[in-house]
């Protein structure tokens, strides 16, 4: 049986590339190609293809968690795995979440990629040891809520900005700014400025 595919990337040389491994294999046929998440939904609904292959990054419009998501409410929903080379914890989560079958970053061997859109099409969840873990990590110790507020001061306190410089910026007090960032470091359980940043940076919150 012949398995369809959309490959859905922003940079042509990327879908070029992947057209050109996914058809010297036998059984897999490349139907369409999108550069765009919208574009994908729109390809996705008319050529029904099995298995769509999308970036995480697409530029403008929506990324390839919202894609991922808009694809699997077509009836019927195609298999969709993200390939891409951003592996933050938050973004993995995002895409399974969001219904990827799998997650694979851009340096897995061409015959993985290959070896992922057959299970895939078959039903199965395509997830390397390292990324499962992860994920399993994730739904352990889900992302903390974070007020808008105080995403405001984490992305002020990642540029080095002190107090003073944060409270004017957001146009508060000092002392309120010393209350978002206890907030801040309960939640994300650290106790130093630079430990705040370091996993904000490390679970996708900045």
């Amino acid at each position: 049986m012949t398995i369809d595919i959309l490959l859905v990337d922003d940079h042509p040389v990327v879908r070029s590339g992947l057209r050109a491994v996914l058809e010297a294999s036998a059984g897999l046929r490349v139907v369409g190609e999108a550069a765009a998440g919208e574009e994908a939904v729109v390809l996705a609904e008319h050529l029904r293809p099995a298995v769509v292959l999308c970036d995480l990054r697409l530029g403008a419009g929506m990324d390839g968690i919202a894609t991922t998501a808009a694809l699997r409410a077509l009836q019927p929903a195609p298999a969709v795995l993200i390939l891409t080379t951003f592996d933050r914890d938050a973004e993995i989560i995002g895409a399974i979440e969001a219904g990827a079958a799998g997650y694979l970053l851009k340096d897995v061997a061409p015959a993985a990629i290959v070896d992922a859109i057959g299970r895939a099409a078959r039903g199965d969840t395509v997830l390397g040891p390292d990324i499962a873990a992860r994920v399993i990590q994730g739904i352990r110790n889900p992302l903390p809520k974070l007020t808008e507020r105080e995403h405001d001061v984490l992305r002020l306190l990642a540029t080095g900005a002190g107090n003073r410089e944060m409270g004017k910026a957001l146009f508060v007090t000092e002392a309120t700014i010393k209350s978002h960032l206890v907030h801040i470091f309960s939640k994300l359980d650290v106790d130093s400025r630079s430990r705040a940043v370091h996993v904000a940076r490390e679970r996708g919150l900045l």
